[in-house]
């Protein structure tokens, strides 16, 4: 972390900001954002591990866009979210590092404003829940109650002060973050709260955001994936 002295100074450049997009078979969602990333100064990297066309569409974009910083990490293995996230955080250079997720349910625009929010702080989640949200197209009435379930359980295991750790917009300092990429053991859809813990424990300063988000539907998180994400984080808690 940089010191008082510095911090808050400047002004954080888009080019400075690389996107990484997580993309397990994305092909029927992926086209919409990409044509989204029109004016992103940064790069951008999407990392695909399923057996779809999302790679081949990527590639595509990126090589009929060439001024667009676009690039596809392709894996044949599933990697689950955290490690699609993982993967393509080690493959960043620049002082600033966030993920979004596939849908586009937040977009570029937002991003930066996250961005922006690096000024004074190790890191920024977007959230759906802070006061000042807007969400003009909300998830299900059952989507909602999980939600609010599933953040009272993380707020008592980890005490984490945030209102929503699950929202797929989260940006940080490369700084505060490469240290505890090494230290990270889950790679599904709990990876945002295992990585909101880890730097809290190293003193980072993460901000909670209120965000712009619309549900796309679509979404890969199942009972089955919920009732694992709170197996995995119990016993990460109790190791």
């Amino acid at each position: 972390m940089q010191d008082g002295a510095t911090r808050g100074k400047g002004a954080i450049s888009p080019a400075d900001c690389t996107i990484v997009i997580p993309a397990y078979n994305e092909e029927r969602r992926i086209g919409g954002l990409l044509e989204d990333l029109g004016a992103v100064e940064g790069p951008v990297i999407v990392v695909a591990d399923g057996t779809d066309r999302t790679a081949a569409m990527v590639e595509a974009h990126a090589a009929a866009h060439p001024a667009l910083r676009l690039s596809c990490l392709s894996f044949p293995e599933r990697l689950g979210k955290g490690g699609g996230i993982l993967a393509g955080f080690r493959s960043v250079e620049t002082p600033y590092i966030g993920f979004m997720d596939a849908d586009g349910s937040t977009s570029p625009d937002e991003m930066f404003r996250l961005f922006s929010c690096l000024l004074d702080a190790d890191g920024a989640i977007a959230s759906r829940w802070c006061p000042g949200a807007v969400v003009p197209v909300r998830q299900g009435p059952l989507r909602r109650l999980q939600s609010r379930a599933f953040n009272l359980l993380i707020r008592l295991l980890f005490d984490l002060p945030y209102a929503d750790t699950q929202c797929g917009a989260k940006v940080f300092r490369a700084e505060a973050l490469r240290p505890v990429l090494d230290e990270m053991q889950l790679s599904g859809f709990e990876f945002d709260v295992e990585l909101l813990w880890r730097l809290r424990r190293r003193s980072s300063r993460i901000v909670e955001v209120p965000s712009v988000w619309c549900d796309r539907g679509g979404s890969k998180v199942g009972g089955g994936d919920s009732m694992r994400m709170l197996r995995n984080l119990v016993s990460l808690r109790l190791r």
